[in-house]
């Protein structure tokens, strides 16, 4: 089993097929289908059923696609460390929505051409289906508003963000949650998110009990709903602060206690990627230019 093996056989996995990943990477179909068949030969048995002109994971090949990604960070990480004048490779990272459209945008920008040689590969999911990916090593690091103990990990803090509640222009927001019993909530999709589990406890510390929640799956969704009176909803200020549209919004303070809430990029114990290393530096300056008001 060799890692040009293992790299054409997820080529193939990603590209649905071998004539997509052979123009993936750049190669004769008959070359891929060779390495593909002595993969096969090599761990004595099939990794794909043929259907017609399409390929199907076995459940051998569904088992090796996560030690072939693994193997292929590792291989990845070996060149990088012995090559200590250039940073590259691929970066898997993960962000809260909120994060990747209020936070990351200058850093990453910074960062890429710092560092041209690495891809970095975004993905956003609530906070509690990151923490899931970085254990399950589908990413290597994720911005997460979730405190994490677990100590197969590590914690870099970054940036505090403001809770605000939102709803439409001239409405009074409330201060206390029983008075937001019977009313709707706009809350971003899914129950791993941090703000949403927020503004829950804020709730069931007074047993208020709203009258519906509706989830989206975007913030622009969500202001633009509070701005034509839909309901209200709890986001952090530097999301609002980028909303071209702030003026149709009316904005409420929360609690001291419940108002603040501390981003952090968490990643596994013992996973060495040197790009990461040079991605949470750059992440952590930036949160202290942030803190500083820029």
């Amino acid at each position: 089993m060799e890692l040009r093996e293992l790299e054409t056989f997820r080529a193939v996995v990603e590209a649905g097929g071998i004539g997509r990943a052979a123009d993936r990477l750049n190669r004769a179909q008959s070359s891929v289908t060779a390495r593909i068949r002595q993969l096969e030969a090599s761990l004595g048995v099939p990794l794909f059923d043929r259907e017609g002109r399409g390929l199907r994971l076995t459940a051998a090949g569904d088992a090796l696609l996560g030690y072939a990604d693994r193997l292929l960070v590792l291989a990845s990480e070996a060149r990088a460390a012995v090559r200590n004048d250039v940073v590259g490779g691929r970066l898997r990272l993960g962000a809260m929505e909120s994060v990747a459209a209020s936070r990351l945008p200058l850093p990453l920008a910074a960062f890429h051409r710092d560092h041209p040689q690495v891809s970095v590969e975004l993905q956003t999911a609530p906070s509690r289906e990151l923490i899931a990916r970085v254990q399950a090593r589908a990413l290597d690091a994720a911005v997460v508003g979730d405190e994490v103990d677990d100590e197969r990990f590590l914690r870099v803090p970054l940036y505090t963000e403001e809770l605000v509640l939102v709803g439409p222009a001239g409405h009074a927001l409330p201060r206390e949650p029983a008075r937001l019993s019977g009313s709707t909530l706009l809350v971003f999709h899914g129950n791993g998110c941090a703000y949403r589990h927020r503004l829950e406890q804020w709730l069931q510390s007074r047993r208020a009990v709203p009258g519906r929640v509706l989830e989206f799956a975007s913030y622009h969704a969500i202001f633009a709903s509070a701005a034509a009176g839909v309901g209200i909803s709890l986001v952090p200020r530097s999301v609002l602060d980028i909303y071209p549209q702030r003026d149709a919004l009316s904005i409420g303070r929360m609690p001291a206690q419940l108002a603040r809430i501390r981003t952090a990029l968490v990643m596994p114990r013992g996973h060495h990627v040197p790009a990461l290393t040079q991605l949470a530096n750059s992440l952590r300056e930036d949160a202290r230019r942030a803190s500083r008001g820029r």
